[in-house]
C-alpha cells in the first residue's frame, strides 16, 4: 500500500515564517514537521510515498531527495496552483493502482493511526477517516457520527450548530475510485476533498477511526511551540534518543532537561536554557541570556542579556543585548479571527534584526527584514521590511 502525503499548501497565517519555505517545512523538534509525517508513515511499514509539492517545492525536494534516508521511495507529484486538497489529491493519480493511505503533510501525527486505516480498509474494503476529539472543533471540519459511520462533515461550524468534538484528522485510507469521486463533485474554484467526503455515494459508508496518541494541527505559530514542547518532551524521555551534538556549550552556562541543541551551537557563558526549547544549527545565544519555551531556526543570533520566551525566531535573525521577549498570554488577531489568552510572546521573521535593549509584547509578529531599533518597543504586527525607530 502507498501513501500520498499532501504538501502543496503555503500556510498564509503562519507568515511570515512561510513566506519562503512552505508550511510542512516549519521545524517541530528541531526538524521539518513534514519529516515527523514521513517517519509515522514508514514506522507503519509503507515503504512507497507520493508527496504532492506545490508552492516552494524545492525546500521539500531538496530536503527528501528520493527518500532513501528515510529507507522509503518518494515520488513527486505537482500542483501548480493550490485549487484545494481534493485537487491536489488528484495530482497523484498517475501513481496509484490500488488501495492507499492519504494524509496531509503538516499535521502532526504517530503511525498507529495509520495502521488502525490500513486495518479497517484491509478487513472492510470501506473509506476510511481519522478523527480525534479536540476542545476547540469549530477551528476545524466537525465529523458527525452514528457509531463508527459518519453522518456528515462540517467545515468551521458556528459555535453551538453541532454536538460533535471529533474533527477530521486529515489521514485517509481510500481505493482509486475516490479521483473519479473528486472529479464528479461540484465545485466554485477549488476541490475540497471533504465536499467529496460529504456528496459522493461512491465513497460511502465513510468509516470513521479515532487516532491514538498524539495528533496536532499547526494553523498559528503558537501551535508550533505546542508541538515542539511535545516532542523535546518525547525526546527526553526516550532513552535511545540521539543526544550529541556538535558546537560550544560554556561551564557556566544552564541547560535545563527539556531542549534540543542542533550541529554547531554556541551556548556562551552564564546563558540559561530552559524546557520546551529547540536551538538550530549555527545559533549563538549570547552570555547570561535566558531562551525558554521557544524555537529558533538556523543562523540566528540572541545577544548577551537578551530573555525570549514563548516565541519562535526566524532564521538569520538577530534579538540585540538585553532585548526582552518577554513571554506569557497574549491577545491577537489572524485572518479577522481574534484569539485570547495565547501563551505566544511572540514571532520573529527571518533575516529580522533588533537592536538593543528592544522590548517585543506578548503576541507580536514582526515581519522578514524588519528592524527595530535600539530601546524601541513594539507591538501587534510589523509588517515585512519597515524599520522601527524608538518613540
Amino acid at each position: 500500500m502507498k501513501a500520498v502525503i499532501l504538501a502543496a499548501g503555503e500556510g498564509s497565517r503562519l507568515r511570515p515564517l512561510t513566506n519562503h519555505r512552505p508550511k510542512p517545512m516549519l521545524p517541530v523538534g528541531n526538524k521539518p514537521l513534514l519529516e515527523s509525517v514521513i517517519e509515522a508513515v514508514s514506522a507503519a511499514g509503507i515503504t512507497e510515498i507520493v508527496l504532492v509539492v506545490g508552492y516552494h517545492r524545492e525546500r521539500i525536494q531538496n530536503h527528501f531527495g528520493n527518500g532513501n534516508h528515510w529507507d522509503v521511495d518518494i515520488t513527486y507529484a505537482v500542483q501548480e496552483k493550490q485549487l484545494g486538497t481534493g485537487h491536489a489529491l488528484l495530482q497523484a493519480e498517475p501513481y496509484i493502482e490500488s488501495d492507499f493511505i492519504a494524509l496531509n503533510g503538516d499535521r502532526y501525527l504517530e503511525s498507529q493511526v495509520i495502521e488502525d486505516l490500513i486495518d479497517e480498509r484491509r478487513q472492510t474494503g470501506q473509506s476510511c477517516i481519522a478523527v480525534t476529539q479536540v476542545d476547540m472543533p469549530n477551528r476545524f471540519g466537525v465529523v458527525e457520527l452514528d457509531g463508527q459511520t459518519v453522518t456528515n462533515i462540517v467545515e468551521k461550524p458556528l459555535p453551538g450548530t453541532t454536538s460533535s468534538r471529533q474533527i477530521n484528522a486529515g489521514v485517509y485510507a481510500f481505493g482509486p475510485e475516490i479521483f473519479d469521486s473528486i472529479r464528479e463533485t461540484e465545485n466554485l474554484g477549488e476541490q475540497a476533498l471533504t465536499t467529496t467526503l460529504q456528496t459522493q455515494s461512491e465513497v460511502r459508508p465513510l468509516m470513521a477511526i479515532s487516532v491514538t496518541g498524539l495528533w496536532g494541527d499547526v494553523s498559528y505559530p503558537w501551535d508550533l511551540l505546542v508541538l515542539n514542547d511535545y516532542t523535546v518532551d518525547q525526546h527526553r524521555s526516550n532513552p535511545d534518543a540521539e543526544t550529541a551534538h556538535s558546537g560550544y556549550v560554556a561551564s557556566t552556562a544552564t541547560l535545563h532537561d527539556d531542549f534540543l541543541l542542533s550541529e554547531n551551537v554556541a551556548i556562551l557563558p552564564g546563558a540559561v536554557v530552559l524546557r520546551g526549547t529547540s536551538i538550530g544549527e549555527n545559533v549563538s545565544i549570547g552570555a547570561n541570556a535566558v531562551v525558554e519555551n521557544t524555537v529558533v531556526l538556523p543562523d540566528a543570533t540572541i545577544g548577551p542579556g537578551a530573555v525570549v520566551k514563548d516565541c519562535i525566531i526566524g532564521a538569520n535573525a538577530t534579538v540585540g543585548p538585553n532585548s526582552t521577549i518577554e513571554g506569557g498570554d497574549a491577545e491577537l488577531t489572524l485572518d479577522e479571527e481574534i484569539h485570547r489568552d495565547v501563551e505566544f510572546g511572540g514571532l520573529v521573521g527571518d533575516y529580522a534584526e533588533l537592536e538593543g535593549n528592544v522590548t517585543v509584547q506578548p503576541g507580536t509578529v514582526i515581519g522578514e527584514s524588519v528592524t527595530v531599533e535600539s530601546g524601541a518597543v513594539v507591538s501587534g504586527r510589523i509588517a515585512d521590511d519597515a524599520t522601527i525607530v524608538r518613540g
